[in-house]
């Protein structure tokens, strides 16, 4: 779509006259009315209780992702080219799958997909290595490590959510990130709710941005990128966390 130029001559001002200087009214339905009244908070929790856990796929399979943060993952990959994307917590394989598909479009790459439970994943793509087990198994860690040895890796925490589990995960996987590339840790959103708004932890358990915090008090190595927060409506604030620095 192109849009009319604001200052071009004036050719495009009686789009945009105050009220009172003959502008057109603009259209009021009451059904869009109410859903542009909701602020960005209502929005979020909306998206939460009543879209994603059933709405959101990708090429038919369920994915438990806020479309933006999806839309700056390809942006994000793109840039960096991983040959590796290590996916701690799968679910369903949705995810899985879009990083595959995406992987597929660039060409090159593989995803490894760490989760204990396979009984809802149903994924069988060629760029997927599963490995079945808890990501602080010393086995998974290790086949980890040898793939990604020598290798541009990008990582994603979206498994276990708890402060504790999320902090064990970074400081066990940080090390395969490459330098300029990317360790994400989703969902830190909870940790800026509270629980009965169904987006939160419980307030004495707190959650991955709590994780986040306490980590890069340690790791000067990464930095937030928070350029990558743009489009504000994002599960993952402070968790587009980008290697800098060996």
């Amino acid at each position: 779509m192109k849009w009319p130029k604001v200052f071009d001559n004036g050719s495009a001002a009686h789009l945009f006259r105050k009220k009172g200087e003959g502008s057109v009214k603009p259209l009021r339905r009451e059904e869009y009315d109410r859903n542009y009244r909701m602020s960005l908070r209502e929005w979020l929790i909306h998206h939460q209780k009543e879209i994603v856990f059933e709405s959101v796929t990708w090429m038919g399979m369920k994915i438990w992702k806020n479309p933006l943060d999806a839309w700056i993952y390809q942006e994000i990959l793109y840039e960096v080219q991983p040959d590796v994307i290590v996916e701690i917590g799968s679910q369903y394989g949705g995810s899985t799958k879009y990083f595959a598909d995406l992987l597929d479009l660039m060409g090159h790459g593989m995803v490894i997909s760490v989760d204990p439970h396979r009984e809802e994943y149903d994924l069988v793509h060629e760029r997927v290595i599963a490995l079945t087990g808890s990501s602080s198994d010393r086995d998974v860690l290790t086949h980890v490590e040898e793939y990604c040895k020598g290798k541009k890796v990008f990582v994603i925490q979206d498994g276990d959510h708890s402060k504790a589990q999320v902090l064990e995960d970074l400081e066990n996987y940080s090390p395969v990130v490459s330098v300029g590339s990317y360790f994400i840790v989703e969902d830190g959103i909870v940790d800026l709710f509270h629980s009965e708004d169904g987006l939160g932890f419980r307030e004495d358990q707190p959650g991955p941005l709590a994780a986040v915090e306490e980590f890069l008090e340690h790791h000067p190595e990464f930095m937030v990128d928070m350029s990558r927060e743009r489009y504000i409506l994002t599960y993952n604030p402070k968790g587009f966390l980008k290697r800098v620095s060996l």
